[in-house]
């Protein structure tokens, strides 16, 4: 519960990322590519004033110019670009304007554990904590990492895995990579499950438990509060459902556990565990 707390104050921090850092600057820096849809105007003359969508070839189509290369360019730099042809030809001195109304060619994906899952645009140079912000921050279903995937050349693909606790809590600048267009962001869900502690304990009943962090049995004895005075240690029983829907029970001897005689057991969700009461 500790934990939890620190990443949604760390979370509420993170969403105000957006302040700290210029979403003017990052879309200034931001290079037109395939599939963006730009807003082309030219004061005084409505009849140049054309929305277009950036071809797959990184052209785009405009009045008395014909096909101009866009690729690669910022919005102020296709501004001075298109003012210029202008003006070689048609007009002295054009006041040309940009807009980009849609990003498309530079897209990552954010899924899993965030409020808005789902196609981000990485505008300009934007990091990983930028783009969880964008996303909405990370909710409380969140595991333990990150897991960034990404294309590399031949067509393959790579992934970095990347602790949450080192990056929010700890703050380990080196894990803020910058992010690359089609990179997916995956935050895996770590839901809750149950396990169930029963008998001659301190605390019978339900454990919620995060399924990545399925307890021992020793481990969900003492989290269900430990033996009770009158507990048995050598015939403590474990129910387990199996693959095939079957009741599995496998009886221990907590006792050789404890004296190191006998590795502890990895409970599995939802298996019951029975403290037996000492026979005198």
């Amino acid at each position: 519960m500790k934990r939890i707390a620190t990443i949604f104050i760390t979370i509420h921090f993170i969403l105000l990322l957006p302040h700290l850092f210029s979403l003017e600057r990052s879309t200034t820096d931001y290079r037109i590519g395939p599939k963006d849809l730009l807003d082309i105007s030219v004061f005084g003359l409505n009849e140049l004033n054309k929305t277009v969508r950036v071809s797959e070839d990184g052209e785009i189509t405009l009045p008395l110019l014909g096909g101009v290369e866009v690729e690669g360019l910022t919005r102020a730099e296709l501004e001075k670009k298109i003012s210029q042809l202008l003006e070689e030809k048609y007009l002295q001195d054009p006041q040309v304007t940009v807009f980009i109304r849609e990003y498309q060619s530079k897209r990552v994906s954010v899924l899993g554990a965030v409020r808005k899952p789902g196609p981000h645009e990485l505008l300009g140079r934007q990091t990983l904590l930028q783009i969880i912000s964008q996303a909405g921050g990370i909710t409380n279903e969140a595991g333990n990492e990150i897991i960034v995937i990404r294309e590399v050349e031949d067509g393959a693909s790579t992934s970095l895995r990347i602790s949450i606790d080192d990056l929010f809590l700890k703050g380990d600048a080196r894990l803020n990579i910058p992010l690359q267009p089609n990179d997916i962001v995956n935050i895996p869900i770590d839901r809750i499950v149950n396990i169930y502690v029963f008998g001659q304990v301190r605390r019978p009943g339900a454990l919620e438990v995060r399924r990545s962090n399925i307890p021992t049995l020793l481990q969900a004895i003492g989290q269900a509060g430990g033996f009770s005075e009158r507990a048995s240690k050598r015939g403590v029983l474990i129910k387990r459902i199996d693959e095939d829907g079957k009741e599995v029970k496998i009886k221990v001897n907590v006792k050789s556990i404890i004296k190191g005689k006998r590795s502890d057991i990895q409970l599995q969700e939802n298996d019951v565990v029975i403290v037996p009461e000492t026979v005198f």
